[in-house]
């Protein structure tokens, strides 16, 4: 790669739930705390969904704490919405990646109908947006030192690129 960094957005990636009981208080809203979580299943599902767990890279001699939070609420989220985390990379290099998600409500037919190769960089997404954010993680290895993840795991540094570059190298 002739760049040691991408700083653009890859496309977006989602998971689909429902809004359990327990993540909602007496109200039914969603405690803010729990779109933390939901960012967190956003990132693992990405990761799966290029072919590897975290399982998996904890097991290769990675981890990816997070260093940095943002997050913005603009809707609440209630019991039994049907909830869609959308996730992208927006920065990667072998030793940090950054993530911007948006949490959204969907109706039935707009999860139905939902078609992930239409929403690239700069399409709208469906829904009503509940909460925006961003994380940024560091790659370290078990004695929580900065890795490389091009060294460590290359099979994954090299998915991540191809995935923020979309083919354009």
């Amino acid at each position: 790669m002739s760049r040691t960094s991408v700083n653009q957005p890859s496309r977006w990636f989602t998971t689909s739930f429902r809004v359990r009981y327990q993540e909602s208080d007496q109200m039914g809203v969603v405690y803010h705390a729990n779109y933390l979580n939901w960012f967190e299943m956003g990132r693992t599902e990405m990761i799966r969904e290029l072919g590897f767990t975290y399982r998996g890279m904890e097991e290769e001699g990675v981890l990816l704490p997070v260093v940095d939070l943002e997050m913005k609420y603009l809707s609440p989220a209630h019991y039994d919405d049907l909830v869609n985390v959308f996730t992208r990379m927006t920065v990667f290099s072998a030793l940090r990646i950054h993530y911007e998600y948006e949490v959204r409500r969907l109706s039935e037919g707009e999860r139905d109908s939902l078609n992930l190769s239409l929403y690239g960089r700069d399409q709208e997404l469906p829904g009503d947006l509940l909460v925006r954010g961003k994380t940024n993680h560091v790659w370290v290895n078990r004695e929580w030192k900065p890795a490389r993840l091009d060294k460590s795991v290359p099979k994954l540094y090299d998915a991540l690129k191809s995935s923020l570059l979309g083919g354009e190298e």
